[in-house]
């Protein structure tokens, strides 16, 4: 604008120029004008054009569902697992007899199942796992042979209860399962090439052809054939991977195991790499096999932990090495090559403790287990207690001329004050001796040895006074053998055992020589009553037949009570006693001992409760008393540990002595018989 200013000058008109009328004053209070009436006129000869279908778009397929298998889903069978999601299988098991199984499986790795009770659940985040979850039905459908399922997914709003709909929803699948498919043919590499083992290989591969296909059975199977071969003398075979082809036509699937046997050989040698620390032919005497034996992988199992048991080395290697090949027909031989890496070799160990009996204990060691090798422990050892004091030293060799055979010496000197008598004691005690392991258990162990003993010992008189000391001169040879049919060294549910103990000793005192036997014979059984349910007896019976009971130390008597012994009452304190109520030992014993081991669900069934009944005498004679039985009752606790369980008992004398503590708790590894 070129002048602006004039053109403000002007000022605002007062009525807006317009070309239009002015519209008609409006009246409230009239009615409205009629509307003019519009009308089409109807084309009399109008052609629509046909509608074309639409052609199916790629990628899409539709499923053709099994009326008969509806009409069945219809009334199925409905599992909840929670409040957002029902699994429905068919009615008739016989189309699904692998539901339970199958629902577990889900239910262990349903996303559904895992968030369960999730604060902020809604409905598109459930809907969104239920995707994940029907690919899961799928996947698990298949393991169990069902190539052509069904899964029929629904998930519904059911709102928050107020007014907010799809605050929460529920999640139902529909399963079809379908035909379960088949095995076809089964190709097993070269199995067949093993000759006269091959019968009892493929035996062992428990799939033929027509049997269900499962996943699971394939994994099975092809453990237990390569199990087959590795006992069967075959240690460098090997399984590849299998592979499956299912053929949807044919409603089967065909298998291929590529197995490769590579030879059949016997054991050789074994060799050691430490020669000087355990040598080759001790490892020889450890193994449970000779050579000439047909190879078997348990076996080289079994010598590989045998070595780590030894505590002498912190890693072991066993590898088998060809040294002949198989010819003509025969098997090959393998030498077993040992790799070790020595464990550190000195131990110094100590424990303190309490006992009502016993008082207060403090016990110390030092030991180097290879000081003469192979296998030779040196062991100095102490004990400092109110009640007892000993310093000893033990020479051991384990393994001697075959697996777990021991040799022992000890020489020891102690003093011991016990409620029955006190004595200061040196023994020399030498035993050989073959023992059962958690890694071996024997059906026959025993033991024999050599026991020279001097002690000077006072007894209390009828009246609780001790008497002068008296010195006695033992010579023994304690024997010892064992019978177990049982299943378990520290938790035995099943068989019995059945050992016995001789010991001729001649023993000198005053002057006067007494040649007496000490024996004892002990019996325990075991029965499994259910699956959570063991009845478990002992039996106990000793005597000393041959002098009299002055002529034996007191050291050498019998004596009963205490956790291995009659629960409920001290270590030691049942039997003939002084009128000060202290034990004076006795030349016969008797033992009675029943308990039930009960399972709980405790700690995933880890813990058992255990009532008990003990009984026992002690006699003055050779001949078991039954005048005086003492009996103790109790409950135990046994934490199961994959060692053994841990035990601890509370038991109570039932018709107590004077004196007799009014409870006993008993506390230790293993079982108590």
């Amino acid at each position: 604008m070129a002048n602006p200013e004039g053109w403000a000058e002007q000022g605002v008109p007062t009525q807006p120029p317009t070309d239009e009328q002015p519209l008609p004053p409006v009246e409230l209070d009239a009615p409205m004008a009629p509307l003019p009436q519009v009308t089409i006129p109807w084309p009399e000869n109008l052609e629509l054009p046909e509608i074309a279908e639409l052609e199916p778009e790629e990628g899409i397929e539709f499923a053709e569902f099994d009326d008969a298998l509806m009409r069945t889903m219809l009334d199925g069978i409905e599992e909840r697992l929670n409040d957002n999601l029902v699994l429905v299988f068919p009615s008739e098991r016989t189309l699904f007899p692998e539901r339970d199984d199958f629902l577990d499986r889900f239910e262990a790795l349903s996303t559904i199942e895992e968030l369960d009770g999730n604060d902020g659940e809604n409905a598109a985040m459930l809907a969104a796992r239920a995707r994940e979850d029907e690919e899961l039905l799928y996947e698990l459908l298949r393991i169990y042979g069902y190539y052509d399922p069904q899964v029929i997914r629904n998930v519904a709003a059911t709102g928050n209860g107020n007014g907010e709909p799809g605050a929460s929803a529920t999640v139902r699948f529909d399963i079809l399962p379908g035909t379960q498919y088949r095995f076809g043919a089964i190709d097993l590499g070269m199995l067949e090439t093993t000759g006269s083992d091959y019968d009892a290989l493929r035996g062992s591969f428990e799939i033929v052809t027509g049997d269900p296909l499962l996943a699971d059975k394939i994994v099975e199977e092809r453990y237990d054939l390569d199990e087959a071969l590795g006992e069967s003398g075959y240690p460098f075979a090997a399984i590849d991977d299998p592979s499956l082809l299912v053929d949807h036509a044919r409603q089967e699937g065909d298998l291929t195991l590529p197995v490769t046997p590579g030879g059949k050989y016997r054991f050789g040698q074994v060799v050691s790499n430490l020669e000087n620390f355990l040598p080759s032919d001790h490892l020889g005497d450890i193994a449970r096999f000779q050579p000439g034996d047909i190879y078997q992988r348990s076996l080289e199992m079994d010598l590989r932990r045998a070595i780590l048991a030894t505590g002498l080395v912190a890693g072991v290697t066993l590898t088998a090495v060809e040294r002949e090949a198989p010819a003509q027909g025969e098997p090959g031989t393998v030498d077993i090559a040992v790799e070790m890496q020595k464990a550190p070799l000195r131990t110094i160990s100590g424990s303190i403790g309490y006992g009502s009996g016993e008082g207060f204990r403090a016990e110390a060691a030092w030991e180097h287990r290879n000081l003469f090798p192979p296998e030779g422990m040196l062991r100095l050892r102490g004990i400092a207690g109110t009640r007892e004091q000993l310093a000893g030293v033990t020479f051991r060799r384990n393994n001697v001329n075959g697996r777990d055979t021991i040799l022992t010496a000890d020489i020891f000197a102690s003093t011991v004050d016990r409620d029955a008598y006190k004595a200061k004691t040196a023994s020399l005690v030498a035993i050989y001796e073959r023992i059962s392991t958690l890694l071996f258990q024997k059906p026959l162990t025993w033991s024999a040895g050599l026991e020279l003993v001097a002690t000077r010992e006072r007894e209390a008189d009828s009246n609780g006074v001790l008497g002068p000391e008296q010195d006695y001169l033992v010579a023994a040879i304690p024997l010892f053998a064992q019978i177990d049919t049982s299943d378990d060294l520290l938790d035995p549910t099943e068989g019995w055992r059945l050992g016995g103990r001789v010991s001729p000793e001649v023993s000198r005192t005053n002057g006067v020589e007494s040649f007496y036997v000490r024996t004892q014979l002990d019996g325990s059984y075991y029965q499994q009553m259910g699956e959570k349910f063991v009845l478990a007896g002992r039996v106990r019976l000793a005597s000393i037949p041959g002098t009299e009971r002055q002529n034996i130390a007191p050291s050498r008597r019998l004596y009963a009570g205490g956790g291995g012994s009659v629960r409920g009452y001290g270590y030691q304190a049942i039997g003939p006693r002084d009128t000060l109520g202290d034990p004076t030992g006795g030349r016969s014993l008797l033992e009675l001992s029943a308990e039930a081991r009960i399972r709980t669900g405790f700690l995933d069934g880890a813990v058992s409760i255990v009532p008990f009944v003990d009984a026992g005498s002690v006699g003055r004679d050779a001949m078991p008393s039954f005048d005086r039985i003492k009996v103790g009752a109790g409950i135990g606790l046994r934490y199961h540990t994959g060692f053994g369980p841990i035990r601890v008992d509370v038991g109570v004398p039932i018709n107590p002595d004077p004196g007799d503590a009014p409870v006993g708790v008993y506390v230790s590894l293993g079982q108590a018989f």
